[in-house]
């Protein structure tokens, strides 16, 4: 049986996983009377609500097509760039891959992000023009587009070569021809084994044993499982092994307990694999991502794809406001340490070092979401935590000038909002590059901006387009620091007392700005409860309530009604806070507060002219 290692890689939301859904059912993965999910692979519930995939995962299906039967591992990878570290390693266990392109939007930043690094690598893409039964689809013209990214970018001779398929991942079909029979998959399986080369390491079946961990895992009953393509040799349980870091120190030895071949969505052990196939190996302890599992005998390690350094960081620390302990179970900053350094070994794009103070941390990752995912993945643990804004990560260049990270962006509006767009991001130092129509009444506006320019912006950006604006960013590079930058221009409403919250005063506050909480709530001194109308920061009385009289006349007992607050999701509740504030984070609440709690310690907020 012949085997094929490929990725799937694309940009979020152009239909990758729904086409992985029917990659795996048109194999017969399923049975016929077993249930299905949509979006099989997204099992992680934060990937479920948020429609997006953060964490690679492989699977494998049999192909009986016009080459006989061919065994396909598929890795279904993330498409945000903030996820990007779980792109890096993948693309070290394949042999192709597949970039699937939305034939309305085209080509869009992530995607260029993930292809510079298949190019980089040597690998010769297939390209899927998906969704190409939409009504505004425009193949042909992304089909050129597409060639002009990969000749922009580099490519070789033979990578231009690429061979390209039409397909609608939703409706299960793929053709060479856009007039052609639009049944099956049929066509994309076949031009996969013909395309795609087989394992060249499988000639190296006789050679001791080494595998390169990329992914890792803890499971309840086996431990870490370590999951990469054997480069060479046999796994078979009960075989000694050793692993070995990037430098070739020895890290620990031990047995092979389980060898687990995936096998449609689940993984299956099996007695024995063989160089070339990917698979999960359970038996160590200490070992981790980037390192190399091998033979006794074997004293190299593996080179290891280098991973891109972190951009933005936040600081992590304990809850140390009055509600403290209330409504989570994991408050201690020995618990939160060890849960943030387990997260560093899984996810080699994390880095978490000793803030100064105590019981603080600082967490670097690639961009918000991503810390904004591990963050709420903590909070649904149980774990209750104090978050700092976010901040660049600065580099320092040759001549000790100061580094700062650009970002490219590209933005889809409709025609009327563009003006407001690009006069918001030229206040916050962007670089207009390319601008024009992109069809159906939009304009498609390429920028560079600073990456701290763009903390805080989207929830700005979706109130200028009505919702209707979508803005996709990708780390670009470091250029020399830009300056200061005009930081939110209202200050925020501060409760000055402890206790309930009071409709009454709720309602006389209304004019003085926006609320964050209700009537009946918590609040503490120091807590943030609104945004003020103008720009300094207020401390108010949300809990004084309306003085009862023994006199009745009309017009005192005028009903109150309140406008309903505006919740903060974590993400922007984290792009909303300034300097000297903080997000207090528990499994049920988000709320904002001043960093320091007591109003005579507190500065009050400067005016910065911009």
């Amino acid at each position: 049986m012949s085997l094929r290692n490929i990725a799937i890689i694309a940009h979020v939301d152009h239909g990758k996983t729904t086409l992985m859904d029917q990659l795996l059912a048109q194999s017969g993965v399923f049975r016929a009377n077993e249930a299905t999910v949509e979006r099989a692979m997204d099992s992680n519930d934060q990937e479920r609500e948020r429609g997006i995939t953060i964490l690679a995962k492989c699977t494998s299906v049999l192909w009986h097509g016009e080459a006989g039967e061919t065994r396909i591992n598929i890795i279904d990878t993330p498409g945000h760039a903030d996820f990007g570290g779980e792109v890096e390693r993948i693309l070290g266990m394949v042999d192709g891959c597949v970039i699937l392109v939305d034939a309305e939007e085209g080509v869009m930043p992530q995607t260029k992000f993930v292809l510079g690094k298949a190019l980089k690598m040597g690998l010769r893409p297939i390209l899927c023009l998906n969704k190409v039964d939409r009504p505004h689809a425009d193949p042909d013209r992304i089909l050129n587009d597409v060639f002009d990214l990969f000749a922009a970018m580099g490519a070789t001779d033979q990578q231009l070569d690429f061979p390209h398929i039409y397909a609608s991942g939703k409706n299960g079909w793929a053709a060479l021809e856009l007039d052609a029979p639009r049944d099956s998959l049929a066509p994309l399986f076949d031009l996969v084994v013909r395309h795609v080369p087989e394992p060249k390491v499988a000639e190296n079946k006789d050679k001791p044993f080494q595998i390169l961990a990329v992914l890792i895992e803890n499971d309840p009953f086996l431990g870490r499982l370590l999951t990469g393509r054997i480069e060479s040799g046999k796994a078979a349980p009960g075989l000694p092994i050793h692993a070995l870091s990037l430098d070739g120190k020895e890290i620990e030895r031990g047995r092979i307990t389980k060898v687990l071949a995936f096998r449609g969505l689940k993984r299956q052990p099996v007695d024995e694999a063989e160089a070339g196939d990917i698979v999960a190996i359970a038996g160590l302890s200490k070992a981790t991502v980037a390192d190399t599992l091998c033979a006794m005998e074997v004293a190299t390690a593996l080179p290891a794809q280098p991973i891109d350094p972190p951009t933005i960081s936040m600081t992590v620390s304990v809850n140390d406001s009055p509600m403290a302990g209330k409504e989570g179970d994991k408050v201690q900053s020995r618990v939160i340490r060890d849960r943030l350094l387990k997260e560093a070994q899984s996810n080699v794009a994390i880095r978490v070092t000793d803030a100064p103070g105590s019981d603080a941390y600082e967490v670097a990752g690639r961009g918000e979401l991503q810390l904004g995912v591990l963050i709420e993945g903590m909070r649904r643990e149980g774990f209750e935590l104090s978050i700092s804004r976010p901040r660049v990560v600065y580099q320092t260049g040759e001549n000790g000038e100061r580094l700062e990270p650009i970002e490219d962006v590209m933005i889809d509006v409709d025609d009327e909002y563009t003006g407001v767009v690009i006069e918001k991001l030229a206040a916050r130092k962007a670089e207009l590059k390319d601008m024009g129509p992109s069809g159906a009444g939009k304009t498609r506006i390429n920028l560079q901006a600073p990456s701290r320019s763009l903390i805080g912006y989207q929830g700005e950006f979706l109130t200028d387009t009505r919702g209707s604006g979508v803005l996709n960013r990708v780390f670009s590079h470091y250029e020399p620091y830009k300056g200061a930058l005009e930081g939110r221009r209202n200050g925020v409403l501060v409760s000055n007392s402890d206790g309930d919250t009071a409709a009454f005063a709720l309602w006389n506050l209304e004019d003085r700005g926006t609320m964050f909480v209700g009537g009946g709530e918590k609040t503490y001194q120091g807590m943030i409860i609104g945004e003020n109308a103008k720009w300094d920061d207020l401390d108010v009385n949300p809990i004084k309530g309306k003085q009862l009289t023994n006199v009745r006349a009309s017009g005192k007992d005028e009903a109150v009604r309140l406008t309903p607050p505006r919740r903060m999701t974590l993400e922007q509740a984290i792009a909303y806070i300034e300097e000297d504030e903080l997000v207090e984070v528990t499994p049920k609440s988000i709320r904002l507060r001043k960093s320091i709690l007591n109003p005579s310690f507190r500065k009050k907020r400067v005016r910065q002219e911009a």
